[in-house]
């Protein structure tokens, strides 16, 4: 098994040689298979392990194990402790969840401090069909069924072509000691019971089942990288990003016979899980929305557009006094004094110096917000009934501000000057605002 590992390692990890190598340890078989065989290569390693103090003394003697083995070999170790059923219950967690999050936070803050480059974790084949069949079970979209990858991020997992039947039997070959964790015997998590009553029936089947598997697999993931493919040409074509948001043109999305299967591609990285209520959208009234805990996806006329949830408060107030030339949040602005008007947009403004009363106020529209609209002689007229004859979604609605003198409106800013600042033939000093 060293050779193939070895030649494994040196055909699919290349980038290794020479970095520093973290590997997780938990002081079980798989973990220290994973030791006794990086510790024969030549590479700069250390191992992490991490105590969850689930199983009372028992996760006291892993640790221990774990301390003396290195000792003994001059292997560099960084242990840590953690109350992980506190730590679930904070935060309304499951104790599995809870202690995925605390161990892989506390690898990637070692990276960090410790400046090592990869954190290595013993995940075999085994572990590959049980994710499956997890995956499975609780249903999913391709992509969990590809298993569980060989290289994700700064994590390489390069015992997943072996099987736990060839780990243990190096193991045994070669005297290896390892720590049998009690809570593997139990059939209280899923994970256990596919381990012990559904693996063994379905190998008892084909006694060539993993292998069966793994070729089964590959070809899965030959297939998420054409759907990968495809979803980037068709994404080129449907969306366009605009700031923090996309557009999705659904003229576009209509022409295509599977566009749910797009969709599902496109927003399964936001959060969102009612995925029935978001092919509705497509079919559904303008102005309708479908929300994740950070995003929000609002159907206005034929566009879908995803967008971030605001976080800056309805009621939230910006000043700008008199001597600020920027200002650089919640908007970008550039004021300043100037001798003449030129040529202007939505995104500029000129207006009578002396009528504005600092300190400015930027802030969200209101419902009642009224104003007198550049260019209409005097006539009031609701922002809101702005917004309508703009055409404005709801979150190009919530995303404009509004800039105010002593409560009247200046400008719907990008949008609309108020009449009352214009430049006339009186003015004798011109401020310019000019949206960045």
């Amino acid at each position: 098994m060293l050779s193939k590992f070895q030649n494994h390692i040196a055909s699919r990890f290349p980038f290794l040689v020479e970095k520093k190598l973290f590997l997780a340890v938990s002081g079980g078989l798989d973990s220290m298979v994973l030791l006794h065989l990086l510790k024969q290569l030549p590479y700069e390693i250390a191992v992490l392990h991490c105590n969850f103090q689930l199983r009372g003394l028992e996760s006291f003697g892993d640790q221990n194990f774990i301390q003396e083995y290195c000792d003994q070999n001059n292997i560099p170790v960084f242990i840590t402790q953690f109350d992980t059923e506190a730590f679930a219950k904070d935060y309304k967690l499951s104790t599995q969840v809870a202690a995925r999050e605390l161990r892989y936070n506390w690898f990637y803050e070692l990276l960090k401090e410790k400046k090592f480059d990869y954190i290595l974790t013993a995940h075999h084949a085994d572990d590959n069909l049980e994710t499956f069949i997890i995956n499975l079970t609780r249903g999913t979209g391709l992509e969990g069924l590809t298993g569980i990858p060989e290289e994700n991020d700064k994590i390489i997992r390069p015992l997943l072509p072996f099987s736990r039947e060839e780990i243990l039997k190096y193991a045994e070959e070669n005297n290896i000691k390892w720590r049998e964790d009690s809570s593997n015997a139990s059939n209280k998590y899923l994970r256990n019971k596919i381990r012990h009553d559904l693996v063994p029936i379905l190998k008892e089947i084909n006694p060539n089942f993993l292998n069966a598997f793994q070729k089964t697999q590959s070809y899965l993931q030959e297939s998420q990288v054409m759907v990968e493919d495809a979803s980037i040409m068709i994404y080129q074509q449907a969306a366009k990003e605009v700031g923090e948001d996309i557009y999705f043109d659904l003229n576009q999305l209509k022409k295509l016979s599977n566009y749910k299967s797009y969709l599902y591609q496109w927003l399964n990285e936001f959060g969102f899980s009612a995925w029935n209520d978001i092919y509705d959208l497509v079919d559904g009234q303008s102005g309708k929305q479908v929300l994740s805990e950070e995003f929000r996806l609002l159907k206005n006329r034929e566009t879908l557009i995803l967008s971030p949830i605001l976080e800056i408060s309805e009621k939230e107030e910006f000043q700008i006094d008199a001597n600020d030339t920027e200002v650089n949040f919640p908007l970008k602005l550039r004021l300043c004094n100037v001798d003449h008007i030129s040529i202007d947009s939505n995104r500029t403004i000129f207006v009578d110096a002396e009528k504005i009363g600092f300190p400015l106020v930027l802030r969200r529209w209101n419902e009642g917000d009224v104003f007198q609209p550049f260019g209409m002689n005097g006539k009031s007229k609701k922002v809101s009934k702005l917004f309508k004859d703009e055409k404005l979604s709801l979150i190009e609605k919530e995303k404009t501000w509004i800039l105010t003198s002593d409560n009247q409106i200046v400008w719907v800013v990008g949008i609309r000057q108020d009449e009352r600042f214009r430049i006339k033939n009186t003015t004798n000093k011109i401020l310019k605002i000019e949206l960045q």
